[in-house]
């Protein structure tokens, strides 16, 4: 006879229930948290996102380099949360580090940014800038890319910047995490932001040079008249400001005509190249040196007393006569200038700066017409 097929009771059917809910929760629960956890991420990449597009606009929005350049050091260090950002621009000639001296704009105020001639001077092989290199930081290999940093990071993103098929330069960043760029890690967005900064460095090196040719002298490479006379309003109006006194200089070369008839016009050139050489090597960074025409440099000094000014310009006056000019064509020759030289001071700094720039114009002028009438080879002050 079969046996009886036995029956859960009622207490043992509840158990089940509640063990088939409890596992039900569980899962719920697991699911519920799979789900924060994927929102979380979601809004963390949504914000990533928001705040590398607001970074990419920054850059791209750059009318400057100096514009540029702060985005990159300061805004790209916290939009990717980076310990470290440098930029290698190599510049063969050193013609991009002239004009920007020129520009007024001093390259002191990024200690981040390295010039480089060669790209040997990375101590690489040239395959290797073909890619973003991630990794350990390796002294040997990357010493180059963050020698302005005192602190050196764990591991670092090396990306070539291309335009053209030429290599303009690196961006380097890095952390003091060693795990944050490995190199198995993917490329995409990094060489993304490479060709994005290359870009708009070449665009902003494009506009800096426009407004450098619009403002150069193109035989001596100083500023031409309409810059200078600009900078002048600018520093009258600042020295106004800031309570300081701003001197004037009007140099003209001796029997420059004799130059001419003697040696040519190619020696003619030779002499004015030369001669604004000598005067730019005394002069400072916040200086203006320009060329007025024909054989005439006007200099501003800024936050210069007259007894600073006439050490100055006695400094270019033997610059020039001390040394013999060598000639592109053969020989050598002399030459000598006359300097006028007059200074704006609080007092005489109160009309409009168009008067006050005329008047000091005027006032230089006047003493170079005096050093030329005692003798010529003079500074003179009025």
């Amino acid at each position: 006879m079969d046996s009886p097929i036995p029956t859960p009771d009622d207490d043992t059917l509840e158990l089940d229930a509640q063990d088939a809910l409890h596992e039900l929760q569980r899962e719920n629960q697991a699911l519920r948290a799979r789900l924060e956890n994927l929102l979380e991420l979601a809004h963390r990449n949504q914000s990533i996102m928001a705040r590398h597009q607001s970074f990419d606009l920054k850059i791209i929005g750059a009318n400057s380099f100096r514009e540029l350049i702060t985005n990159i050091f300061s805004a790209l260090a916290i939009t990717s949360e980076l310990d470290v950002v440098s930029l290698v621009l190599f510049d063969k000639y050193g013609d991009l580090q002239q004009m920007l001296t020129d520009l007024k704009i001093d390259l002191n105020e990024f200690p981040h940014l390295l010039f480089l001639r060669h790209e040997v001077e990375l101590s690489q092989p040239e395959s290797a800038l073909r890619k973003p290199q991630l990794g350990l930081y390796q002294s040997l290999a990357y010493a180059s890319y963050f020698t302005s940093f005192n602190k050196k990071p764990a591991s670092i993103a090396i990306i070539p910047m291309r335009r053209q098929g030429r290599l303009i330069g690196c961006l380097n960043v890095g952390s003091f995490r060693a795990d944050r760029f490995q190199p198995n890690m993917a490329t995409d967005f990094i060489e993304r932001l490479g060709s994005i900064i290359a870009i708009c460095l070449e665009n902003v090196i494009n506009n800096e040079r426009l407004t450098y040719i619009g403002m150069t002298d193109p035989l001596t490479n100083v500023s031409n008249r309409r810059y200078v006379e600009q900078r002048a309003l600018e520093e009258i109006g600042r020295a106004r400001r800031q309570r300081y006194s701003i001197a004037c200089m009007y140099l003209d070369i001796d029997f420059f005509k004799q130059i001419n008839d003697r040696y040519g016009h190619e020696g003619g050139d030779d002499v004015l190249k030369e001669v604004a050489r000598r005067i730019k090597a005394e002069l400072r960074l916040s200086d203006t040196l320009g060329r007025f025409g024909g054989e005439e440099f006007v200099v501003v000094l800024v936050n210069t007393n007259l007894h600073d000014a006439i050490q100055v310009a006695e400094r270019i006056r033997k610059s020039i006569a001390d040394q013999v000019f060598t000639l592109t064509a053969a020989g050598t020759c002399q030459a000598t200038i006359s300097i006028g030289l007059t200074t704006i001071d609080e007092k005489s700094n109160q009309d409009n700066a168009s008067v006050v720039s005329r008047d000091m114009l005027q006032r230089a002028d006047r003493a170079l017409y005096q050093a030329k009438n005692s003798g010529r080879n003079q500074v003179r002050c009025y």
